[in-house]
């Protein structure tokens, strides 16, 4: 039996919440005697009945000295957040103000989040869709042959390189295998935890852009013009274009914007990034401007499953375009999404605090939007395989919620996937042959 006497934040009951407990022996190990000066972010409960002498005397205790602070009032909850050290947490627990103080964790917006956020768990639970038999098509910077997307069956169905000349897939950036898994990826190595909309959909890889994630626009088109060549042998439904330039012409005479259109025009449906230069307006990057296809803008949903705490991100960009266009066409889950992680990428050695669970990596941006929307589109062309890329953006703007404080709203997979399971698609007329 231990002799060893309890910590003080052992000792504290319901007082101080796991999530702080746990930091505070963090904190002692790198400093024993626990008053060491490294401020924790902490929320307070003040009691129901806390009157105001009791509260002003608490931010009196707490804000003495210039190491700690605790001002801001969360009316919802009742409560203040604030930074407090350890030796200033283990003085006030117990103060007559307060009913529990909380670790003020760091919150993420992870892919299950997202993925039900837009409806697509439920898509898949009652429904039994998974994007099986649709293929999309990623221009990026490659892909790495994660287990997500691998085990158990190899869902990679081609990869093409137009920087390097590999044959193998491979992807020394790391943004073109999050990107796939946004869209595809099946949580192999989660527990099914950082899946994307379509979990069993094919994925091809084109390599269009270097390590640094930088390409030219002839590189962009090349590659579409390889998705356009090789529709029929790989069955190309949708390419995700999570790239793009600044937007100096006309999409009629912008090259980038043209060849995307032709994409469109051949029956696959293109999504493109709106861009990060947002908040300012007329901010929407080529080949976004394009007015056939479809143009998708980042939200940040804030890791809860309520729509009504969402809102677009400062960084997608706005429209109008560059020809006065009302975009983006619609708005899916970009911020903070955990997805997978090339190994040895540059991503990688540049962002490990990003890094999650050894396999996946969480970004931001109309990047991480745009293969989402991707796999939701799967989605409906497994329900209805009929669709033309026109029905597919017409279902996704007719659908999507007007939660958002913009023209468009929010893609809504389990709207969208029933409109196009009874989408009335026109049959080709015979001609009448004249007697």
């Amino acid at each position: 039996m231990s002799n060893r006497k309890k910590l003080w934040f052992e000792d504290a009951e319901r007082k101080l919440d796991p999530g702080l407990v746990e930091q505070l022996r963090n904190s002692r190990k790198v400093n024993l005697n626990v008053t060491d000066d490294n401020k924790i972010p902490i929320i307070v409960y003040l009691k129901r009945n806390c009157n105001q002498e009791n509260k002003d005397d608490l931010l009196k205790t707490c804000n003495v000295d210039p190491q700690n602070k605790l001002s801001k009032e969360l009316h919802s909850i009742n409560g203040m957040r604030g930074h407090l050290t350890p030796d200033k947490i283990k003085q006030i627990k117990d103060h007559e103000a307060i009913d529990r103080i909380f670790y003020d964790r760091v919150v993420t917006s992870y892919l299950d989040i997202a993925c039900e956020q837009t409806g697509a768990v439920r898509v898949r639970e009652e429904l039994g869709l998974t994007g099986k038999g649709v293929t999309i098509a990623v221009l990026d910077t490659g892909i790495h042959p994660h287990d997500d997307l691998i085990q158990p069956t190899n869902r990679i169905a081609a990869f093409h390189d137009f920087v390097g000349g590999e044959s193998e897939p491979y992807d020394d950036n790391g943004h073109g295998t999050h990107c796939a898994g946004n869209a595809a990826g099946n949580g192999n190595l989660s527990d099914g935890k950082y899946g994307g909309p379509a979990p069993e959909a094919s994925i091809i890889g084109l390599k269009v852009l270097d390590g640094q994630g930088s390409g030219r626009l002839s590189t962009i088109i090349e590659g579409l013009e390889w998705c356009i060549d090789h529709k029929e042998e790989h069955h190309i439904q949708i390419i995700s274009l999570s790239l793009g330039a600044p937007a100096y012409e006309s999409f009629r005479d912008d090259p980038l914007s043209l060849a995307s259109q032709v994409a469109w025009h051949h029956g696959i449906v293109v999504c493109a990034a709106a861009g990060n230069s947002g908040p300012d307006q007329a901010t929407i990057s080529t080949p976004a401007i394009d007015p056939f296809i479809i143009t998708v803008g980042s939200t940040d949903d804030l890791n809860t499953l309520d729509r009504g705490d969402d809102h677009i991100a400062d960084y997608s960009s706005r429209g109008p375009t560059i020809d006065s266009f009302i975009k983006p066409d619609v708005y899916a889950p970009g911020t903070n999404i955990i997805s997978l992680l090339s190994p040895g990428s540059g991503i990688e050695s540049e962002l490990p605090e990003m890094i999650v669970d050894d396999h996946y990596i969480q970004l931001s941006g109309t990047s991480m939007a745009t293969p989402i929307c991707a796999g939701i589109i799967a989605l409906l062309l497994e329900a209805n395989p009929s669709l033309s890329p026109n029905d597919v953006k017409s279902i996704l703007k007719a659908t999507a919620h007007p939660v958002l404080d913009d023209t468009w709203g929010y893609i809504e997979a389990g709207s969208a996937v029933e409109m196009a399971k009874n989408y009335y698609i026109q049959p080709p007329t015979e001609a009448v042959q004249e007697s």
